[in-house]
């Protein structure tokens, strides 16, 4: 074995070592059974998506050993699944605002029955994929092809599709319409690229609706978000961005 080989499969184990604590912290928001955990799911799944995605893309490459590369994979599929699984979670939360408890215990039964996983289903799924593309460039493609569909899941992840459908659902509750989320640097306000990454702009159905009230509303909801939120007129500005960093 070599020495970047033997380094970087200590370098994975380390990585695994580590997520199961966040695992913990996971599963105690679970119980919770409320769709208040959202943000805090979200932030966990960033957390394993970028640990999972480094491993594949940096270090599982550089493994050659197929015992060592049989464990690695069986990992990185339940955890490829996980993402899957907590990605879905936020967005019926977004969508729906409402989860029956049933669905929170899938996602626990799924995480506490990791290691039967890894060493049952997962092994065993990863032991036919390994026979079955023994040969190196087919081995190759497959992985890069395991490689992409990740980055798709993870930009799939990040993209504000659910948030951008709330935004438009809260605006026209208060009344308005023909919403509009754009990107600041494609619009024509002087230095705005400066401070913000979006501009949210809207019409009213009527003289009668009150335009701040509504800009009040989406500013509360995006502040309560995390995101930053500036005022300029009828405009909102705010660092919401609508596509990931590439």
């Amino acid at each position: 074995m070599s020495y970047i080989e033997n380094k970087y499969r200590e370098k994975i184990h380390q990585i695994f070592g580590e997520l199961p604590e966040k695992e913990g912290y996971l599963l105690e928001l679970l119980n919770k059974k409320s769709i208040q955990i959202s943000d805090d799911v979200a932030k966990l799944c960033a957390h394993f998506n970028k640990n999972i995605n480094q491993i594949l893309k940096k270090y599982y490459p550089e493994i050659k050993n197929m015992d060592d590369k049989l464990e690695i994979k069986s990992f990185l599929k339940f955890y490829f699944d996980l993402i899957d699984k907590l990605t879905d979670f936020i967005r019926l939360v977004e969508n729906f605002q409402k989860i029956d408890d049933n669905y929170y215990k899938s996602l626990t039964d799924f995480i506490e029955d990791k290691e039967n996983l890894i060493s049952g289903k997962y092994k065993q799924i990863c032991r036919q994929e390994l026979t079955a593309f023994y040969d190196r460039s087919t081995r190759e493609n497959l992985e890069k092809i395991l490689a992409a569909t990740l980055e798709y899941k993870s930009r799939q992840f990040f993209t504000m599709g659910p948030l951008e459908e709330e935004i438009k659902k809260l605006a026209k509750i208060a009344g308005a319409s023909e919403i509009i989320i754009k990107k600041a640097e494609n619009s024509n306000i002087p230095n705005i690229t400066d401070k913000a990454q979006s501009i949210i702009q809207f019409d009213v159905e009527s003289n009668q609706v009150n335009k701040m009230k509504i800009i009040d509303e989406l500013k509360k909801y995006l502040e309560s978000k995390g995101y930053k939120v500036w005022v300029e007129g009828d405009r909102l500005i705010t660092d919401l961005k609508l596509l990931p960093d590439n």
